[in-house]
């Protein structure tokens, strides 16, 4: 509630054309390591600092934004042309793949230089059970050029052209090669045409709302490459272990066990901290596994919350199992659920935290929110991420109306976007010189 009152005090002071200082929020440091509750001096990482660059997107966005006091407290932070420093509120999603191929080198370091304090690495792995960086195990033919190259002769499912009745399709998947194999292919922006007769057409199915202008490099990275970038970046790290594609023990003798132990070992042998690691995965076995097996990383592990598709509604406690006290109690300190869980709006259509946000709230359990500058243009209401609040949704200066009731009302620690300038910029204007609070533990 401190937090909240003394962002409620920085809003006012900045629309009144405050001293920067005004909005300095004393929040514990969430860069502090597990156990370290007397650590609360804030902390960046300076030496990357420097390089923080957000471009005119937040600044568009902040132009687009209805009347208020929020926007007129970031038009203000806006005019002090004040530097941009790294935070871990800001979380690359995929890296910046609203413009760059995701999980891509490229596009991690786009995440970085945009300032976020933390960059994904979505987790699968090969034919030869080495683990590497893609959003699905079998992606291979919507995020890289595989269809173009001889190892589309390796995919589960190979091109097959829309036929006037039947939409276009392939299926490639890490499993159907080897890592040896995967470093040659080179990722593109997420897409396919269901109408297309040829691969070229199929490939070319970027959303207009995104961009092909970086698609020419698009270096794909194993996972301990990925771990070495983000280390050479000073970032902080969040895979995720992707649900297998493929029926497990994989070869027999490849257990979900085995996976979820490999994504972390590959941390241990590269000697990185665990409070510098936030594991992912909407298997809260998973999650329970690493608690128990690797403690030190399990503290920070993330449930990544997908339950809205059996039926989990955010405003009726009844349909959470399990609910946030007994997920408390299973040590998980952190859940982490699309953005349209956390909030819903209220009588004058103001956009309020959900019955489910407040119930983490109160169960002491940590919030992530994902993710922000995916769903393109917010003219129609915003999609799928925006399903809960349509009717407050009608311009993409809204996405920063929804970003302020995350952090000042709801208290996530932490938003994943496809655009982390945006995130950044929010972060520290609102959140000047914190990053987010210190997980409950």
């Amino acid at each position: 509630m401190k937090r909240i009152n003394a962002l409620k005090g920085c809003i006012a002071a900045l629309a009144m054309g405050a001293a920067a200082t005004a909005c300095a929020a004393q929040t514990p440091d969430h860069n502090t390591p597990p156990g370290d509750a007397n650590r609360t001096a804030p902390q960046h990482a300076t030496a990357h600092s420097s390089s923080v660059s957000l471009g005119p997107r937040p600044y568009y966005l902040v132009s687009d934004m209805d009347a208020g006091p929020v926007k007129e407290a970031l038009q203000a932070c806006a005019a002090e042309h004040r530097p941009q420093r790294r935070t871990d509120f800001s979380i690359g999603h995929r890296g910046a793949p609203l413009q760059f191929p995701e999980h891509t080198e490229e596009s991690y370091r786009a995440a970085a230089r945009m300032g976020a304090g933390i960059v994904e690495c979505d987790v699968t792995f090969t034919k030869d059970r080495e683990l590497v960086c893609r959003h699905s195990q079998c992606d291979l033919h919507t995020t890289t050029n595989i269809l173009e190259t001889e190892l589309a002769n390796q995919c589960s499912e190979p091109f097959s052209p829309f036929d006037g009745t039947h939409a276009a399709s392939a299926k490639c998947c890490t499993s159907d090669i080897t890592l040896a194999q995967f470093k040659t292919l080179k990722g593109k922006m997420d897409g396919a045409n269901p109408q297309a007769t040829t691969v070229d057409e199929y490939l070319n199915g970027t959303p207009d709302w995104r961009t092909e202008l970086y698609r020419q490099r698009g270096t794909l990275l194993s996972h301990q490459e990925s771990i070495a970038l983000f280390r050479q970046l000073g970032v902080k790290m969040t895979p995720e272990l992707k649900a297998p594609q493929v029926p497990m023990p994989y070869q027999g003798d490849y257990s979900q066990q085995d996976y979820a132990r490999q994504m972390i070992r590959d941390y241990q042998e590269a000697g990185v901290s665990p409070h510098r690691v936030y594991p992912q995965s909407f298997n809260l076995e998973d999650v329970r596994y690493w608690l128990s097996a690797t403690p030190a990383f399990g503290r920070q592990a993330v449930y990544l919350d997908g339950r809205d598709s059996n039926g989990l509604d955010p405003q009726n406690p009844g349909t959470w199992q399990p609910d946030m006290a007994t997920l408390k109690g299973y040590g998980v300190n952190i859940i982490a659920p699309p953005l349209w869980m956390l909030v819903t709006t209220d009588a004058q259509n103001r956009i309020i935290p959900s019955v489910y946000a407040r119930s983490a709230q109160q169960a002491g359990v940590n919030m992530i929110a994902w993710s922000l500058e995916r769903s393109g243009l917010l003219a129609n209401g915003g999609g799928w991420y925006y399903q809960s609040i349509p009717s407050a949704t009608n311009n993409d200066g809204d996405v920063l109306t929804l970003l302020d009731v995350l952090a000042r009302q709801v208290g996530v620690i932490g938003v994943f976007s496809d655009w982390p300038a945006t995130t950044t910029f929010y972060a520290n204007c609102l959140r000047q010189h914190n990053t987010p609070s210190r997980a409950r533990q």
